[in-house]
């Protein structure tokens, strides 16, 4: 006979639910609904985001920043982790109060200190200058906005990867090396796929996480650089266009979705290919 009572346990989750229904996923639903009733059942304010010649554009720069945020904070945040599993508790600790650090002061100072630096005539134009690069601008650039987003990104990458490198049985690798399989080898074929749902998890949060980014690009960038967040602000704020927005934000939260559901099952492939191995 199936036991029919209802574990209590259950219950805990009731106040995060409501919490979540009255602050993310009734708001959802209403801009999804502004955005294909307003001002009749249509759907040509999704229609609109291919057709405008603004829309598209600044999606593919959110999407480009969001990757090359992500590829560099991966190729600086694995060799870190990594560095982090291999001392002692000492330089352990050192090293994760350095990374922490930036979570203790706000979003905004970090910027406005970013600021400071790449502004034109700042310490990194002078340093350029003094490298014979000559008048290489940072600020209001593209490029200025991924170097700010990378900094601010990368404890995001790491904390996923000390995570997942730090449960690696090191002994692995030294049986592999011990039948005599080259260090890089044995990184490849046993370090690395074990390591890798760690990385897909810091990839993942990095790239959503850049998505959405307004303060840095807003700070830091131009209205001929804006990315999907300060668009977004735009057509609520100054054109008060809620139902393009509601479109707009609705097909960006979809394409996260469908990157993130692609991504889970990607570090899920690579548990598997590991554990067969």
């Amino acid at each position: 006979m199936i036991n029919s009572r209802i574990n209590p346990g259950w219950f805990l989750l009731v106040p995060a639910l409501v919490l979540l229904t009255g602050v993310l996923y009734v708001p959802l639903f209403a801009s999804f609904w502004r955005s294909i009733s307003t001002p009749s059942w249509t759907f040509d304010h999704y229609l609109n985001l291919l057709t405008d010649g603004v829309t598209l554009k600044v999606l593919a720069r959110t999407a480009i920043s969001a990757s090359v945020v992500t590829v560099v904070a991966f190729a600086l945040g694995y060799p870190y982790a990594y560095l982090m599993t291999r001392v002692g508790p000492v330089a352990r600790g050192v090293l994760l109060t350095i990374v922490l650090i930036p979570f203790w002061t706000s979003a905004l100072a970090r910027n406005f200190g970013w600021l400071v630096l790449i502004y034109r005539g700042g310490p990194v134009q002078q340093l350029f200058a003094s490298l014979g690069l000559g008048d290489f601008p940072l600020y209001g650039t593209a490029t200025g906005v991924t170097l700010a987003m990378s900094q601010v990104m990368l404890p995001f990458m790491v904390m996923p990867l000390f995570s997942a490198l730090g449960g690696i049985d090191r002994h692995l690798l030294l049986a592999a090396q011990g039948l005599g399989s080259h260090p890089f080898k044995a990184f490849c074929k046993i370090y690395w796929p074990l390591s890798r749902p760690g990385a897909v998890a810091g990839m993942i949060l990095v790239f959503t996480l850049s998505l959405g980014f307004y303060v840095t690009p807003a700070l830091l960038g131009s209205p001929q650089q804006s990315m999907v967040a300060q668009l977004l602000a735009q057509r609520t704020t100054e054109l008060l266009d809620f139902a393009g927005a509601g479109a707009l934000g609705t097909s960006v939260l979809v394409i996260t979705l469908l990157l993130v559901v692609w991504a889970n099952r990607l570090g899920g492939s690579a548990v598997n290919i590991a554990g067969a191995r």
